[in-house]
């Protein structure tokens, strides 16, 4: 299983000599599993260069997960290539532990006042798969999937393959409940022994005395939760629009001094657009 990160900028797409080296589109992940179409989760600004990608494969149908429906995570989905090509096929899955918003939200994302070319016009064959159930598989893949803890709503992933596992929780708020959410100890058993844990960690303890609620996690709550969880990679996500690379380098420092004291085993790493990891 490989994985690629195309976008991990949180809230807004960002661009400037100061987010050089993270990048700045909106959150994109791919699973390409060892046999078998790639799995995308979320249609962020990073779709878009992930559907030119894509054209040039042989594969001629994807499957797109969505953790839940807030901008930065749908804005890019007009932008994805194969949305538009005949023989294309794509699978849409309604977003677990969320009311089904996927047919409507592909609607009315593509319709004016919003954007020119309508939902109907698109030519790829787009099969909306209502799978609501905790576990499921896409090919050789075992999908798992817990409610994260997020305003409206929303579900986390565990990917596993011939015994390889890579979860992935953004926009999943640990020092706070929403409704719905699952409590710290619950995410630590779904992330337990994890090959590789992706998680947001978009603000520092000093800014969230200002963003609790607001649906994400201080950075050194996520090195908590991997250090309990005994994870072997750990990947700071959802990184905060206003973020530069200085200042993420600054935060990546101190999350690897917290885990070379408790948990030295543990490779922790900013993901980057183009960060690639093979499981």
């Amino acid at each position: 299983m490989k994985i690629k990160c195309w976008g991990s900028r949180g809230s807004i797409p960002v661009c400037g000599p100061e987010y050089i080296k993270y990048g700045g589109t909106t959150t994109c992940i791919e699973i390409q599993p060892q046999n078998g179409n790639s799995i995308i989760v979320d249609a962020g600004t990073g779709i878009r260069r992930l559907g030119i990608h894509l054209l040039k494969e042989k594969f001629q149908s994807y499957h797109l997960l969505f953790t839940h429906a807030h901008w930065d995570h749908i804005m890019g989905l007009p932008f994805f290539k194969p949305l538009h090509i005949q023989r294309k096929k794509i699978r849409m899955y309604h977003c677990p532990y969320h009311t089904p918003f996927v047919n409507r939200m592909l609607s009315d994302l593509m319709s004016p006042p919003y954007f020119p070319v309508p939902c109907s016009l698109s030519k790829a064959d787009i099969i909306f798969v209502d799978e609501n159930r905790q576990a499921f598989e896409i090919g050789s893949v075992r999908v798992e999937t817990i409610p994260i803890s997020h305003p409206n709503g929303g579900g986390g992933y565990k990917f596993t393959e011939n015994g390889k596992t890579f979860v992935f929780l953004t926009d999943n708020e640990l020092g706070y409940s929403h409704p719905g959410a699952k409590s710290f100890k619950d995410y630590r058993t779904f992330c337990q022994n994890a090959d590789l844990l992706i998680h947001d960690a978009e603000y520092t303890p000093k800014e969230y005395d200002k963003t609790a609620g607001w649906g994400h996690s201080r950075y050194t709550d996520t090195v908590r939760l991997a250090i309990e969880a005994g994870v072997s990679t750990l990947g700071l996500f959802h990184l905060n629009q206003e973020r530069t690379d200085h200042q993420m380098d600054t935060i990546l420092k101190h999350a690897q001094e917290i885990v070379a004291a408790q948990q030295p085993a543990i490779k922790c790493m900013v993901v980057a657009v183009e960060s690639t990891f093979e499981l």
